[in-house]
């Protein structure tokens, strides 16, 4: 499965490698270190919830909510700002607590209720979106941050390093060592492939996947934040479409969606793929609209790839196999 995993993370690793030599030449100061960075800057939020995705697909599950929840966490930031009047860092702590929380309703209701995590997300997908259209009438945003929270989403290191991307490498630590290097690591892996064969050998199958599904509500405030503080306003619409666009960088990244398959460094060539796609259309002068297209296609064709890979790994083993029963005969 290793060698199957590294095939195909360098199976993605051309199609990256072929965005940037085509974008290199079509797209405008493309191939510089101020646009790279650029990339980064921009890619963070989808990065954060891409990041936390991967050990809730690994365990087989799904997160449809993190997108409308990062919007509700930008919404409850600013309304305990303004309007609760409570310091920035105050605010920003109940936003990450109200994140995590959110998160255990999904856990509570997917774990206790045995609901389909589907169903479930899909549920809490609407009531965030709900909850924060209702709660700004659709039409109130909340502007005029200081500069030193705007410093998150705006600010440069050495004056080269957007800020927000240390914050992206410390989660992306944080997440392969959780999902490469713990034993939680392989307890996803275990629930994916087979949730009461996890339960037999004595695995604690529902706090696995309460902690998957509030690391994704803890996360999308995160993300929520850093939003905020990048374009210097909360709305009730911010992270729109967030959620698929994660769920697609996972996937692409080699992460089976039925559980039990896939890796951090999937997940973050995934969303470098996705991010320089939409930066070198945009510095292509070429239409938006195509991002959509393009993506759904290089999807296919990457799962059509995996399929091939599986195939040809497949044949090889049995081969193997066979080899070795005529050698013992």
């Amino acid at each position: 499965m290793k060698k199957y995993l590294f095939r195909f993370e360098s199976l993605l690793l051309l199609v990256l490698g072929l965005e940037l030599l085509i974008f290199s030449r079509t797209g405008s100061n493309f191939a510089t270190s101020t646009n790279l960075f650029e990339v980064l800057r921009l890619s963070t939020e989808i990065g954060l919830l891409a990041l936390v995705m991967t050990p809730v697909i690994l365990t087989g599950g799904i997160d449809l909510s993190v997108g409308s929840l990062l919007g509700l966490c930008a919404i409850l930031f600013g309304k305990l700002w303004r309007d609760a009047h409570l310091p920035l860092a105050l605010a920003a702590l109940a936003t990450l607590l109200l994140g995590a929380a959110a998160g255990g309703l999904n856990a509570v209701l997917i774990t206790r209720l045995r609901l389909p995590p589907l169903i479930v997300t899909l549920g809490s997908y609407s009531l965030f979106r709900g909850v924060a259209e209702a709660i700004t009438r659709g039409v109130d945003n909340f502007t005029n941050f200081p500069n030193n929270f705007l410093f998150l989403g705006q600010g440069y290191l050495f004056r080269t390093i957007p800020f927000q991307v240390t914050i992206l490498l410390l989660a992306a630590i944080g997440i392969w060592l959780l999902v490469h290097q713990t034993s939680f690591g392989r307890s996803f892996r275990a629930i994916g492939f087979s949730p009461e064969g996890a339960r037999y050998a004595g695995i604690p199958v529902e706090r696995r996947l309460s902690l998957a599904y509030v690391l994704a509500g803890l996360f999308a405030a995160v993300a929520a934040l850093i939003y905020v503080a990048r374009v210097g306003q909360a709305k009730a619409d911010a992270g729109t479409g967030y959620e698929l666009l994660a769920i697609t960088a996972v996937v692409l990244g080699g992460s089976s969606i039925f559980g039990g398959t896939g890796t951090v460094a999937g997940t973050l060539l995934g969303v470098a793929v996705l991010s320089v796609l939409k930066i070198g259309l945009t510095l292509s002068d070429l239409p938006g609209e195509l991002a959509g297209i393009l993506t759904g296609a290089i999807l296919l064709s990457v799962l059509a790839g995996e399929a091939l890979l599986k195939k040809i790994f497949a044949r090889r083993s049995q081969r193997a196999s066979a080899n070795v029963k005529s050698a013992s005969i």
